[in-house]
């Protein structure tokens, strides 16, 4: 996920033998406050850690933010995970911290994906079903075939997608800088559109519903076409995988791991030691005073740091920490509060054993499969390890409008309106009989530490996004405004994430590092060393 908008190698940095940098021996063992212990505060804090600062999380919740992987009651062994579920092949500043902790994954069963086995596509009321694309009726394969044409005629894929394989900066400027300037205020719906492949309306309904890559995005047409090409670009709707055992795993071990390389702290040391094995909470203000950056805790304690990152969605600041706003400039909090942020629902069921693998005698096919449908579940997936134990149903995965039809509803009603749908594609199919605890739902817009799945900019947010992801540079800020970095999914161009979520954090290591007076090594230059020769391009305000 080399990303055109600052197309810095995150992988080759964090790989490198001689380490992301160094800070003075006086700042060696000095406390830095990490708000939010998601995967971004994780790898923020780690990072800070292995250069020799003492990392102090915050947390309002449990560790691990959206990468939250409850168990079944009753079934420690069985998880369903809430939020980040599937990650790419291409994530690879992610997949560090994947092979860092040694966590197994295998292939995420996506929609027409080998994983899944077979698909069902329910839509206007009929049905097709599938084990790969090309045996979808012949509508289908022309909505794929004017996908990819509109992502070549319109947006230079083919070029693109050979320059970021390559590392091409200069080439990935050059066909990107032009693409921004000219499609900031065109939406998704409207790329399609204009597109004279797209033409059809049945065409583009079609492709709402079952999409590329993981499924369906209509309800992504309002957002920013912007969004959406740096996703297909860098390979992020490809080759997913999930992590055995559930995504929480990721921010867990990196909690408790030992690194051996280690600047300042004895051998054994972690994030969980340094924060005596609990984080400190919720924080309920953030203030400037003479000698630093000072947070309050909402049980009341206070503490002053040098520096603080913040990870968690920004429109907290707005709604749920009460921030100075002398701490950003203005344009930065204009961004703030002018972010968009997707709703999500989810609905998982644990049963038996994966009954789906069933053969129907009558058709030889499986008695259920991955389903995409119009209907109120949207999205169905199954998840099975092995026929003698039980099996994992993600009954319903929406997004936005489909989303807050989920919000009013207990999860008792949820169920029923999901398995009425779901009789009527799958008539022979009692999935009620076959349940063996209670469901795990959630609605990330009614989250209160959340309040939204993700951001996805709209058309002309281009210049909001920038201001936030390049907050992390602060060297040209006055002297009060410095200190507080922003991380998190959300400052990243790939809002939705986990990429994003770790390199945003490793951004703010740099800021970090920068801050106090730390250096990168000349062989191994950071994000901040080469930002000038990657920024993201500076669009006019007039």
């Amino acid at each position: 996920m080399l990303g055109p908008d600052f197309p810095f190698p995150y992988d080759d940095w964090l790989s490198h033998p001689d380490g992301l940098g160094r800070i003075p021996d006086e700042y060696r063992g000095v406390p830095v406050a990490v708000i939010g212990a998601g995967i971004s505060g994780l790898v923020t804090a780690y990072e800070l850690m292995r250069l020799g600062m003492r990392p102090v999380l915050y947390e309002a919740g449990p560790i691990g933010g959206r990468m939250r992987s409850p168990a079944f009651d009753g079934r420690p062994d069985a998880t369903a995970d809430l939020g980040a579920m599937r990650f790419p092949s291409s994530a690879t500043a992610f997949n560090h911290y994947l092979e860092l902790v040694g966590l197994e994954t295998r292939p995420f069963p996506n929609p027409l994906s080998s994983a899944s086995g077979s698909t069902v596509i329910h839509m206007g009321g009929e049905r097709h079903y599938a084990r790969c694309p090309e045996e979808l009726p012949d509508i289908y394969q022309e909505v794929g075939a004017a996908w990819d044409k509109a992502l070549q005629e319109k947006a230079e894929f083919f070029a693109m997608n050979d320059a970021i394989r390559r590392r091409d900066t200069a080439a990935i400027k050059a066909i990107w800088n032009p693409l921004v300037r000219d499609l900031d205020n065109e939406s998704f719906h409207g790329f399609l559109a204009q597109a004279p492949t797209f033409q059809s309306f049945r065409h583009r309904e079609i492709f709402g519903q079952v999409g590329f890559g993981a499924g369906g995005w209509d309800t992504d047409y309002p957002n920013s076409i912007l969004e959406i090409l740096r996703v297909v670009y860098t390979g992020a709707e490809d080759d997913h995988r999930l992590i055995v055992g559930g995504s929480q795993q990721l921010p867990l071990g990196l909690w408790a791991h030992r690194p051996d390389d280690l600047a300042h702290w004895p051998a054994g040391t972690s994030l969980e030691s340094l924060n005596h094995g609990a984080s400190r909470g919720r924080v309920r203000g953030i203030e400037r005073t003479a000698d630093g950056i000072r947070v309050h805790g909402m049980d009341g304690t206070a503490a002053v740091y040098p520096a603080v990152v913040y990870t968690p969605h920004k429109r907290t600041l707005v709604t749920n920490v009460r921030c100075a706003a002398s701490l950003l400039p203005q344009p930065v909090w204009t961004a703030v509060e002018r972010s968009h942020y997707m709703g999500s629902s989810k609905l998982f069921v644990l049963v038996d054993r994966p009954f789906w693998r069933e053969r129907d005698p009558r058709t030889g096919r499986e008695v259920m499969s991955t389903t995409l449908t119009d209907r109120m579940p949207r999205g169905v997936y199954l998840f099975d390890d092995g026929p003698d134990r039980p099996g994992v149903m993600c009954l319903s995965y929406t997004w936005n409008d489909d989303s807050l039809k989920m919000a009013p509803l207990t999860v008792e009603e949820r169920l029923v309106s999901v398995l009425d749908v779901l009789s009527e594609i799958y008539p022979e199919v009692d999935i009620r009989s076959r349940i063996i605890a209670p469901p795990r739902t959630v609605t990330w817009e009614t989250e209160p530490h959340f309040m939204g799945a993700f951001k996805a900019n709209l058309p002309g947010h281009y210049r909001y996004q920038r201001r936030l992801f390049t907050h992390f540079m602060q060297d040209e800020l006055p002297g009060h405004q410095r200190g507080l970095f922003l991380a998190g999914d959300d400052v990243s161009w790939t809002a939705g994430f986990a990429e994003g979520a770790v390199t945003t954090g490793l951004n703010a290591v740099w800021g970090v590092m920068n801050h106090l007076r730390g250096v990168t090594r000349p062989s191994n230059p950071g994000p901040g060393d080469l930002f000038h020769a990657l920024a993201p391009v500076d669009l006019p305000d007039d």
